[in-house]
């Protein structure tokens, strides 16, 4: 069954969020005005946004993200949401989104007045910290007085994620990061990381398995990444174990030894840690919406 749910956080700021546990497709239609920005994040399964009477079409997949904005032409939602999937999307006015960034405007390459006339389309890879936030828009048990209130400080966190992430936003900070050579070894260090999450190696070892030297393999994995190692080993894992409970294959248990935890104490300890919940708890809540 498809369900969505549309949140005003203020005037021109909202948040909607799709959810079809059902076995066939839903559409979604809504109406948008020339002056928002759009923010679709594919969380689970996969969608279609159609344009154009359906002379055109972008895909939205599990575990990515489409910005869109075009000051010349209205682009309205029209969503196609396949079963078994989950979408939210964020819709923001321009003239609100340049006061988050007064300041510091050029850090936004679309916020440039060379570019204020143009469209702007752009898709990109949800990294854990996202997921995390998105999953806790779906997820929440809060009393539906401060509903808004939760809903309007997860979607700036999630915005501040989005544009905290880019790689080559800060390259004179850190200059070796211009050497795309040490990029693709911390690229490399994190796809170790993550295919020994069970058992990772220590930091010494891991430079030396990618062949860079400690200190840059620390700063240049908090360049890239925005957080050190082992930090985004943490919230990796979490999202894993998350989406494991979330396939119905796995008891508590089973999940915990999978990423890495010898005792199901410390995964529930883990876990409570990053969702503010236990596994159990979160699994009933799965089952309750289902």
């Amino acid at each position: 069954m498809g369900s969505h749910e549309e949140v005003m956080i203020e005037d021109g700021f909202n948040v909607l969020r799709f959810e079809n546990n059902g076995d066939e497709t839903v559409h979604f239609e809504r109406e948008v005005d020339v002056d928002m920005i759009q923010f679709h994040f594919g969380l689970k399964g996969r969608a279609k946004f159609i344009f154009n009477q359906g002379r055109y079409a972008l895909d939205l997949r599990e575990e990515l993200s489409l910005f869109l904005f075009n000051p010349q032409k209205e682009l309205p939602v029209h969503l196609e949401i396949a079963p078994h999937s989950w979408v939210v999307s964020i819709l923001i006015s321009i003239k609100k989104f340049h006061g988050f960034f007064s300041e510091q405007a050029d850090h936004i390459p679309f916020l440039s007045p060379d570019n204020s006339d143009k469209k702007y389309y752009k898709d990109e890879k949800i990294n854990p910290a996202m997921s995390v936030v998105l999953s806790q828009l779906f997820h929440f048990n809060l009393h539906p007085s401060i509903k808004k209130l939760y809903f309007k400080g997860k979607v700036y966190e999630l915005l501040s994620l989005y544009f905290n992430r880019s790689e080559d936003a800060n390259t004179e900070a850190c200059p070796f990061l211009v050497d795309e050579e040490n990029v693709m070894k911390i690229r490399k260090a994190k796809d170790i990381v993550i295919a020994n999450m069970a058992e990772p190696p220590g930091l010494q070892e891991l430079a030396d398995q990618v062949g860079i030297n400690l200190k840059k393999l620390k700063m240049g994995f908090r360049q890239i990444y925005g957080d050190t190692v082992y930090s985004f080993l943490f919230d990796y894992k979490m999202d894993y174990a998350r989406k494991l409970l979330d396939s119905g294959s796995y008891n508590v248990n089973e999940v915990g030894l999978k990423i890495g935890y010898s005792t199901a104490s410390h995964f529930i300890s883990a876990f409570r840690k990053k969702y503010g919940t236990t596994p159990k708890k979160y699994l009933m809540s799965i089952n309750e919406r289902v």
